[in-house]
């Protein structure tokens, strides 16, 4: 058995680990890692200059930085939407011209609800 030390939040452990197989046998060969993805699948599912903005997840709307006629950039946060006391900017995914904009502060939203749409 082997003794460690294990620190979490804080607080200190001693831990005991005790070794039941010593097998010989090689580790299975490791996955080949995936290719990287060039840009989020929500990205990629809103046209260049169009394009419903959805909410990711369930949670709250705190803030909201566009209004319908805004010209946005990619990349510019449109709002923050506020779920598991996280704030989670909400950016858009392209250059274009917002045209309405549903979310509101304090709305709350589920998942997959418009909250801007970009023109």
């Amino acid at each position: 058995m082997k003794k460690y030390k294990v620190i979490a939040n804080g607080v200190e452990y001693e831990v005991l680990i005790e070794l039941l197989s010593d097998d010989a046998t090689p580790a299975a060969q490791p996955a080949a890692a995936p290719a990287p993805a060039t840009e989020p699948a929500k990205t990629a599912a809103v046209p260049a200059g169009e394009g419903a903005i959805k909410a990711p997840l369930t949670g709250t709307i705190t803030s909201v930085s566009v209004k319908a006629g805004d010209a946005v950039k990619k990349g510019q946060v449109l709002m923050i939407l506020e779920a598991m006391k996280m704030e989670n900017e909400i950016l858009a995914p392209c250059d274009g011209k917002v045209t309405s904009v549903p979310a509101s502060v304090c709305k709350q939203v589920d998942s997959g609800d418009v909250l801007c749409v970009i023109g």
